[in-house]
C-alpha cells in the first residue's frame, strides 16, 4: 500500500523525547526518517532503563519507523555529511538549544539559502526569542512553568506533574502538525517553511477553559482533583470494588442519574438543582454520591448509567488498560519484530487511516547504527564515500556497535 507521506525524506536530528515523538509520528504516515545518532552512545534515552532484552523501553516507545544512522558529531567529516545529507532532506527536525545548529553549520537560514523548499522544524524549551530563550527546557519544568501543574492534583498549594512526559509528547505533536501543514502548502508554492514550538508553548496551547476563565474573567483555577472544573457531577465515585468515573454534563441526564441511584431527592433540591448550584455545593454533593455508589460494583453501575446514555466507565491500571478486551479488539497495540527482541508490542498511532488498514508500525525501533550504509545509500551518498566514513570511524555500523567498537573519534 502507498502510505501518505511516502517519499518525504525527515533528517532527524533530535534526541530525548519531544523531537523523536514528533518524527515518529512522521515515519507513521510513511516518512523516510532518517534518525542521526551521535556515536558513539546515541540518543540518551538508549541509557534509560527498565531495559527489554538490552533495550530502554523509553527508547522503544518512541522511535519506532526510523533508520538510525550513526555519526561521529565531532568531526569536520561528520558535520559535513550532516549537511549534505539536511540539503537533500524535505524535512529536518532539531532540539537543539537555540543558536547551536546554526554553530554546527546547520542553521535554518543557511540550509534554506540553499534549499528553499526545506522544512525546517525546531523544537526547544522556551523557543528561540524572549527572556528565557537560553534557558535549558525539560518537561517537568515547562509543566510548572505553563500553569498545568497549578491545576493538576487534589490540594491547593501541592501541584502534581502529569504522569506521562506530557510536554515533551505535546510539543512532539503541535511540530508533526505545523510540518504537515507546511508540507501542504509547499505542494503549492514550492516553498518550505520555519515550524517552532517550545514545551512551554506547546503546554500553553492546551490550558483551554483554564486559561481562558482567567483571560475572560480574571479567574484564577485551582486544583480540583479527579472533579471537572465546571461541570458537577463529572469525576469519580467510589463503588463497592473500586472508583468509577461518571460524566453527567445535561440537565436531563442530572434527572435521569438521580433515578438511577436511587435519589430522585436530589433532582429538585436547591443545592443541586442545576450545574451552578451543583459545583457550589461539591463537597457535599459528592459525599451523597459515595454513599449512593458504594451499594453496588464499578461494572453493575458503569451497565445502568451507559444505558441510560450516560458515559461511565472505571479506572484502570496500566495492565487492566492494555489488556482490556476493548482496547485488544480495536488493534491499539500492534506488533513488529525487532532484531534484538524478537516480537515486540507497541502502542500504535492513534489516528487511524483506513487506508492503511489500521496498521501504523512498519519498522522496529532501530538498534543504533542499524541502518548506517542503507540509509545513507539510500539518500543518494556514494557507497565509496559511506565506505571510507566507515572506516574512518566517522559513521558506525551496527556491526562495528555489537563488536564493542567504540573507538569512534
Amino acid at each position: 500500500m502507498k502510505l501518505p507521506l511516502e517519499g518525504i525524506r525527515v533528517l532527524d536530528l533530535s534526541r530525548a523525547a519531544a523531537g523523536p515523538f514528533c518524527t515518529m509520528i512522521l515515519g507513521d504516515f510513511g516518512a523516510d526518517v532518517m534518525k542521526v545518532e551521535a556515536a558513539p552512545d546515541g540518543d540518551l534515552l538508549r541509557a534509560f532503563g527498565p531495559f527489554h532484552e538490552g533495550e530502554g523501553t523509553y527508547f522503544l516507545s518512541i522511535n519506532r519507523n526510523k533508520r538510525s544512522v550513526a555519526v561521529s558529531l565531532r568531526t569536520e567529516e561528520g558535520r559535513a555529511l550532516l549537511r549534505d545529507l539536511a540539503l537533500r532532506a524535505d524535512v529536518l527536525v532539531e532540539n537543539f538549544k537555540p543558536g547551536i545548529a546554526a554553530e554546527m553549520g546547520l542553521g535554518a537560514d543557511a540550509l534554506r539559502r540553499e534549499r528553499p523548499e526545506l522544512i525546517y522544524a525546531s523544537i526547544s524549551g522556551f523557543g528561540s526569542s524572549g527572556p528565557y530563550g537560553e534557558w535549558p527546557g525539560v518537561d517537568q519544568i515547562a509543566q510548572g512553568m505553563s500553569g498545568l501543574m497549578s491545576v493538576t492534583g487534589n490540594e491547593v498549594g501541592k501541584p502534581t506533574r502529569v504522569g506521562v512526559p506530557i510536554a515533551d509528547l505535546t510539543a512532539g505533536m503541535w511540530s508533526a502538525l505545523g510540518i504537515l501543514a507546511a508540507l501542504y502548502e509547499r505542494r503549492g508554492s514550492g516553498n518550505g517553511d520555519r515550524v517552532e514550538t517550545s514545551l512551554l508553548s506547546a503546554l500553553m496551547g492546551l490550558l483551554c477553559v483554564q486559561g481562558q476563565r482567567y483571560l475572560s474573567l480574571g479567574e484564577v483555577a485551582e486544583p480540583v482533583g479527579n472533579q471537572h472544573p465546571v461541570i458537577c457531577p463529572y469525576g469519580v465515585v467510589g463503588t463497592a470494588d473500586g472508583p468509577l468515573n461518571v460524566c453527567v454534563a445535561t440537565q436531563e441526564m442530572w434527572t435521569k442519574f438521580c433515578s438511577i441511584i436511587g435519589r430522585e431527592d436530589l433532582i429538585a433540591h436547591r443545592d443541586y438543582a442545576d450545574n451552578t448550584a451543583r459545583r457550589r455545593n461539591r463537597e457535599s454533593l459528592m459525599a451523597l454520591l459515595d454513599e449512593a455508589f458504594s451499594r453496588d460494583t464499578q461494572r453493575a453501575w458503569a451497565s445502568r448509567l451507559i444505558a441510560a446514555g450516560i458515559p461511565a466507565g472505571p479506572i484502570y491500571r496500566i495492565d487492566q488498560a492494555l489488556s482490556d478486551a476493548h482496547v485488544v479488539a480495536t488493534g491499539i497495540v500492534e506488533q513488529v519484530k525487532h532484531p534484538r527482541i524478537g516480537e515486540l508490542d507497541l502502542v500504535g498511532n492513534p489516528a487511524r487511516l483506513e487506508s492503511l488498514g489500521g496498521k501504523s508500525i512498519w519498522r522496529s525501533p532501530p538498534l543504533l547504527g542499524e541502518h548506517s550504509r542503507e540509509a545513507l545509500e539510500a539518500w543518494g551518498i556514494a557507497p565509496e564515500r559511506v565506505a571510507a566514513l566507515v572506516t574512518a570511524k566517522v559513521v558506525r555500523t551496527l556491526n562495528a556497535a555489537q563488536s564493542g567498537d567504540e573507538h569512534v573519534r
